[in-house]
């Protein structure tokens, strides 16, 4: 049995409180909080502005890559892009294709379930894959190629079976053919269909909602938003409690001054931060691809080359999480949505909170809240901070 105990200040569901976790075997067997009055074994190291901020490890379920790697590049990359997660805090994701031709996508899908069984325990860890389209509206289809769009009512659900073992979450615009019955479809099958990329009228958009869909592609983006004559998706999200909304808090896909909307409007526990991160994430400015398609990176801002059209990010959770915390948030609602909101929405309760019997995924963070070191399992590993 191996046992370690870390200290510091401790993140937990609503507030944050000096004290320790005891961790065997990978997992957290105790927790002991110091009293209020500043006494208590430990005190010194736990208290005080240098001690260290302890998080759960962050859960990205919609990210296509980072640190040069791509999702949809094959075991090697999807190991290197493990690893570049682990590094900012992430210790659990979604690897999350673009859309392509079926046959594509199932040969992604093949990938990344061939790859799960030897990802290494030096990167995060993979909790099956994420689908962004190619069911998406065209006229919101941002960065997607047009000629990979399909209409869910021409597809066939034997096409549809090579995809379903270890799809969690998929995005569909609610207002294509065809789309409730594939919602439907695939609720019975334990997949989360998260509506977006879509024009649909708010109608719409509570239709699919009764009809299975329970979150929303990043909110904001690509759909059909708030007008107070024609309202859209965003506000049959925003207004449907039960609904997961996902946010890119990178200060380009969202303005923060939109963010207290959300945060006011929503559930705690249903603001559900993602990257959105894609391959040339944490490179600095210059020109890729993701999807077929040329980008460019320019400070935080990743476009189709040539155009204004956002092509996905350039950060990845902890910077989200400062974001938010920049912005005038509390530092337990950034960690929870960062964390534990997006585990719910994939139904995994076995880590995403500081208490016992928990997975130990922590993030150790410094005042600053940037990631000085990462233990996935009960086991450290260096931070981009650190």
């Amino acid at each position: 049995m191996t046992a370690t105990t870390v200290e510091g200040r401790l993140v937990l569901d609503d507030r944050i409180a000096a004290g320790r976790l005891r961790i065997e075997d990978g997992r957290i067997v105790e927790v002991h909080l110091d009293r209020d009055d500043g006494t208590g074994p430990g005190t010194g190291s736990a208290r005080g502005p240098n001690a260290p901020i302890i998080s759960p490890g962050f859960v990205d379920i919609h990210v296509h890559g980072g640190g040069g790697h791509d999702a949809m590049g094959g075991a090697s990359a999807l190991t290197g892009m493990a690893r570049h997660l682990l590094q900012h805090g992430v210790t659990s994701f979604l690897p999350t294709a673009v859309s392509a031709p079926l046959p594509a996508l199932a040969g992604f899908a093949r990938d990344v379930r061939a790859w799960i069984p030897r990802a290494g325990s030096d990167g995060a860890e993979p909790l099956g894959f994420n689908l962004e389209g190619p069911f998406l509206a065209p006229t919101r289809r941002g960065a997607h190629d047009p000629t990979a769009l399909r209409v869910p009512a021409d597809v066939g659900r034997a096409e549809l079976e090579p995809l379903l073992d270890g799809l969690r979450v998929i995005t569909i615009a609610p207002e294509l053919a065809g789309a409730l019955e594939l919602i439907g479809w695939l609720r019975e099958r334990g997949v989360v269909s998260s509506i977006g990329h879509s024009a649909a009228t708010l109608d719409q958009g509570l239709a699919a909602i009764a009809a299975g869909a329970t979150s929303t592609t990043h909110l904001f983006n690509a759909m059909s938003g708030v007008d107070h004559q024609r309202p859209g998706l965003a506000v049959a999200a925003l207004g449907d409690d039960p609904t997961w909304v996902e946010l890119i808090a990178d200060e380009e896909h969202v303005h923060p001054s939109l963010w207290p909307i959300v945060t006011r409007t929503k559930p705690d526990g249903r603001v559900v931060l993602v990257s959105d991160g894609i391959p040339a994430a944490g490179l600095g400015d210059g020109r890729g691809s993701i999807g077929g398609l040329e980008i460019e990176v320019v400070g935080s801002r990743a476009t189709l080359l040539g155009t204004t059209t956002l092509a996905g990010s350039v950060i990845a959770l902890d910077a989200a999480v400062r974001n938010l915390v920049g912005a005038g948030l509390s530092l337990p609602f950034a960690v929870a949505a960062a964390s534990r909101n997006p585990l719910a929405l994939l139904g995994v309760d076995d880590r995403g909170r500081l208490a016992v019997g928990q997975r130990a995924d922590l993030v150790e963070l410094d005042g600053a809240l940037h990631v000085r070191r990462v233990m996935r399992a009960g086991s450290w590993f260096g931070g981009a901070a650190g």
